[in-house]
């Protein structure tokens, strides 16, 4: 007897739905052998997480606020994995385009309150996406690999905003930290409830629901997934692919861009070091757990949201390190993987004489 590897003619949609279920379930059950080996109870954790991150209005809201960058990060990832283009640079994007709004809110000038916050969006969003339009132009012109491209240029993003809060931009009363000076309240997201939930919240639900319409209900919508599907076979009917490649890494970049101006006009009014704390590498597990689906990445980026809310009680309660967060969010990415798989293929055995 043998086993093989088949390629399923048909995946079933409850195959689909159920298997990356199952691959949460099985991170969180291996996740428990860290726990264990670290002297803690696996569902203590757990129970505790649900409870500070969901078990309060502060908690909820503090739930909301890690949300909204994992949303508009996600969108974009996801955005440029509907093309089997792999955008691993959102780290980068987000810093560019906190870069980008700090530049209008501490040197434009503006006084009026609407004309600076949309000034502050598109310089985030030009910022963004000029930057993931570099990787996109060098594998629209010379088929050069983004994911090198994307994933490098994450590390001159986060260094240039490092060389500007540590050098020009440094403020003078700020006790020789490494940030910018305060933006004035003409550059600040309002906050709602007593909490630090920003109306950038709503704007990233507000940016999800512009993508799935543009994604499922127009012409280049249409085109960004025939390209994905085959590319060659979308040269032949005629469509302009380097030009759509470009475009979507673009657009891409820019859309996380828009988490670096929530950052810096919801949150802490002022670009500081770690601005983003991974997001734009969580928004790459995010991308995949959706889907690829603009209203998969708002539930993702919820459920995300609730882990690493709760992972901070569990450093405080049982001193565990944040390294554990993260390492349940690659536990998470693995077998998401390891599900794609077995959608995709199953495990068949074979007597030893089936081939007679």
């Amino acid at each position: 007897m043998k086993l093989v590897i088949e390629r399923r003619e048909i995946s079933s949609p409850l195959l689909r739905f159920s298997a990356p279920v199952a691959s949460i379930f099985v991170a969180l059950f291996v996740a428990g052998f860290l726990l264990l080996a670290s002297g803690v109870k696996p569902l203590l954790p757990y129970k505790e997480i649900i409870i500070e991150s969901l078990g309060s209005m502060y908690g909820l809201s503090e739930t909301l606020v890690k949300t909204t960058p994992l949303i508009f990060a996600g969108l974009g990832v996801s955005l440029a994995f509907r093309m089997q283009i792999w955008n691993i640079g959102a780290e980068g994007q987000i810093y560019m385009g906190a870069m980008g709004a700090t530049w209008v809110a501490l040197f434009s000038g503006i006084e009026n309150h609407w004309v600076m916050l949309t000034a502050m969006f598109f310089a985030a969003f030009l910022c963004g996406g000029l930057w993931a339009g570099v990787a996109g132009l060098l594998r629209a012109k010379w088929q050069v690999n983004e994911v090198i491209v994307t994933l490098l240029m994450n590390y001159i993003a986060i260094l240039g905003v490092d060389y500007l809060i540590y050098g020009p931009w440094k403020d003078p009363q700020g006790f020789n930290f490494p940030l910018t000076a305060q933006f004035s309240d003409t550059a600040r997201l309002a906050e709602y409830f007593d909490t630090r939930m920003h109306s950038g919240f709503f704007l990233a639900l507000f940016c999800a629901l512009v993508l799935y319409l543009f994604m499922e209900r127009t012409i280049w919508g249409y085109e960004i997934k025939v390209i994905g599907s085959n590319q060659k076979a979308a040269q032949y009917a005629g469509m302009n692919t380097a030009w759509a490649i470009f475009f979507v890494l673009f657009l891409s970049g820019a859309i996380a861009g828009i988490a670096g101006f929530g950052e810096v006009a919801g949150l802490q009014h002022r670009l500081q070091h770690g601005i983003s704390p991974g997001y734009g590498y969580t928004a790459i597990i995010v991308a995949w757990l959706a889907k690829r689906s603009a209203i998969g990445v708002v539930i993702v980026s919820f459920l995300m949201g609730v882990l690493l809310v709760g992972g901070d009680s569990l450093q405080i309660m049982w001193q565990l390190p944040v390294a554990f967060v993260y390492a349940f969010q690659g536990l998470i990415l693995f077998f998401l993987l390891a599900s794609d798989f077995f959608i995709i293929y199953r495990l068949k055995l074979i007597r030893g004489n089936a081939h007679a």
